[in-house]
């Protein structure tokens, strides 16, 4: 009887393909476990069913039916309630491998795949958008619809697809171990982007609460944003987040990346400081971030799949347009982040155009389509952090700069003459408590009126802060190096001293002066004079000390070739000698 039955069934095939004329498959299918996945190619027969009310025994008994061959660039335009149909033939082929049906589109509302059962009965099984994942034959990420296979005779099959849009993708067959393998090596890279992604998240919140920045939490929520977008790509959202509500499973893909993307304008306009280039363009920018929200409210009211899918379209290009035009817009400006975002976020703008141009009609599903976002978010993330993290840093150290403006000299960063006065109240209290010698030096530049007639004010400027860097090679860790006024500056010489090293230290600092600088003429180098002063046998009033050292400076000869001038050469008492 089975073999009977079997026979019954190629001869109804045979007979499909006579009525059909000329519309036959071209190729037959051949199951081979060690060249897979195996493609339809042209191995099928499509006819697109304008109704959408066409039942599977109508189909099959139909002779009128134009059928012709599929491929796996063809798309299908089902916008108006049609229902595309495939026909294909299952080989015989041995039974020891169950093989699978494999439709890559986890966005698809409904595929239903019929086969005759042992009483000649059409029988079907759904999967898709519009149905709950414990429902599907097999749970997966995109319907994946068991075959009828035979080891004796051939079987017919008929699918069945309905999709509110366009359906553009290839279909192939596929064996257990074959999906086994496969599946391990897209889980893998699932997993790769998904831990990337959490571990971006994880330190952007701990940046946003330990350095109170708030683009930290803007681009937390951006990446979430387009981790769930990818993940309701991929249809990992639908197997494990939401699968029991086919309504929202079929609506994510639509609403989700209008947010995505309008996080991420807003993110991009809090990177390049737009608030303040521009509160005009930064409202109009919002403006259109916030708009993602009545316009998913929008898409989620309105029955017709098409005209939803063209506001996603235009919203998604408006929206990375501007964009990419206000990072343009700010590095034009001289921003020094706005760079860094356009290199970062290169790679996404590459990869958009995939599903872009898929959800158009342009191009059919194919890997980019799926999971060409992923690899370009895997790119941008850790640009993205390294530009906040440089960001944080230089807003950190402004504000440091700021703050420190009554202590530190903006132009040189070392302390001034208030902080400069109290180290060395604490340097003289220190030295009579514990009985050791310690200096005081002022230091001028001497020949800076010189420098500025010879040269210009900006050299002079330069000067100075050459001579700054000087005395801060010369000083120790523990020494202090300050900017008294335009042309002056104090170091403090922490003790214990020896004679010898209180003897050299003013000597030491005109000749590190004086060298040379690299790429200057000789004529452009700094003539330094120096007053010392020892603690705390010269005096223990710090004003007086100071105010004793400039009076030295000052009764100096212009002409004098004399540098270093101590304050006192009286020898000190032989219970403070170290």
């Amino acid at each position: 009887m089975a073999r009977s039955r079997g026979i019954a069934a190629t001869l109804l095939f045979l007979a499909m393909l006579l009525l059909a004329g000329t519309a036959g498959a071209r190729t037959a299918l051949r199951f081979d476990t060690g060249q897979q996945p195996v493609m339809l190619h042209d191995a099928g027969d499509a006819w697109v069913d304008d109704s959408g009310k066409a039942d599977v025994q109508a189909v099959v008994s139909d002779p009128s039916i134009k059928w012709h061959a599929t491929g796996d660039n063809n798309i299908y335009r089902l916008d108006k309630g049609q229902a595309l149909w495939v026909r294909f033939t299952v080989p015989p082929a041995p039974t020891a491998e169950r093989w699978y049906l494999e439709v890559p589109y986890p966005g698809v509302d409904k595929v239903t795949l019929f086969v005759q059962n042992a009483s000649g009965e059409w029988v079907g099984r759904s999967a898709g958008d519009n149905i709950a994942i414990g429902e599907w034959p097999l749970p997966h990420r995109h319907p994946i619809m068991p075959v009828s296979v035979s080891p004796q005779t051939p079987r017919v099959h008929l699918l069945r697809i309905q999709n509110g849009t366009i359906f553009g993708a290839p279909l192939q067959l596929v064996s257990d171990s074959y999906m086994g393998r496969t599946e391990q090596g897209i889980s893998l890279m699932l997993g790769i982007y998904f831990g990337l992604v959490v571990l971006a998240v994880m330190l952007a919140v701990t940046g946003a609460v330990t350095l109170e920045d708030s683009g930290y939490w803007l681009y937390a929520i951006s990446a979430l944003l387009m981790a769930l977008t990818q993940a309701t790509i991929t249809g990992l959202a639908g197997l494990h987040l939401w699968g029991d509500w086919p309504w929202w499973n079929n609506m994510a893909p639509q609403v989700l990346p209008l947010f995505a993307i309008a996080s991420l304008q807003i993110f991009f306009a809090e990177v390049v400081s737009l608030r303040e280039r521009s509160r005009t363009l930064y409202r109009l920018l919002l403006v259109g971030g916030l708009a993602s929200i009545p316009l998913a409210l929008y898409l989620i009211l309105t029955p017709n799949v098409q005209e939803r899918l063209n506001w996603i379209v235009v919203y998604f290009l408006a929206a990375t347009i501007a964009g990419y035009g206000v990072v343009v817009w700010a590095a034009l400006r001289g921003d020094r982040y706005a760079p860094w975002l356009l290199v970062g976020s290169t790679p996404v703008g590459i990869g958009a155009l995939f599903p872009i141009a898929r959800a158009a009609g342009l191009i059919p599903i194919s890997f980019w389509t799926t999971h060409g976002m992923q690899v370009a978010i895997a790119a941008e993330l850790p640009i993205l952090l390294i530009v906040l993290a440089m960001r944080s840093q230089h807003r950190r150290e402004h504000v440091r700069r700021i703050q420190g403006l009554d202590r530190i000299d903006p132009a040189t960063g070392l302390i001034n003459a208030a902080v400069f006065h109290e180290r060395l109240v604490r340097l003289v209290t220190r030295s009579q408590r514990l009985k050791f010698r310690s200096a005081m030096l002022l230091v001028d530049i001497a020949n800076i009126d010189q420098i500025r007639r010879q040269f210009d004010s900006d050299s002079a400027r330069e000067l100075t802060l050459r001579v700054a860097g000087r005395l801060l090679s010369v000083a120790r860790e523990i020494d202090t190096v300050a900017r008294l006024s335009e042309h002056r500056f104090g170091i403090l010489l922490e003790g214990p001293l020896h004679a010898d090293e209180v003897a050299e230290a003013g000597p030491r600092i005109v000749a590190r002066c004086l060298m040379p600088f690299k790429g200057r003429p000789l004529e452009w180098s700094a003539h330094v004079r120096v007053a010392q002063a020892l603690i705390p046998m010269d005096g223990t009033d710090p004003s007086q000390l100071i105010g004793r050292l400039e009076m030295l400076l000052a009764s100096a000869p212009a002409d004098s070739r004399r540098a270093v001038f101590m304050l006192s050469k009286t020898s000190m008492p032989a219970a403070l000698t170290p």
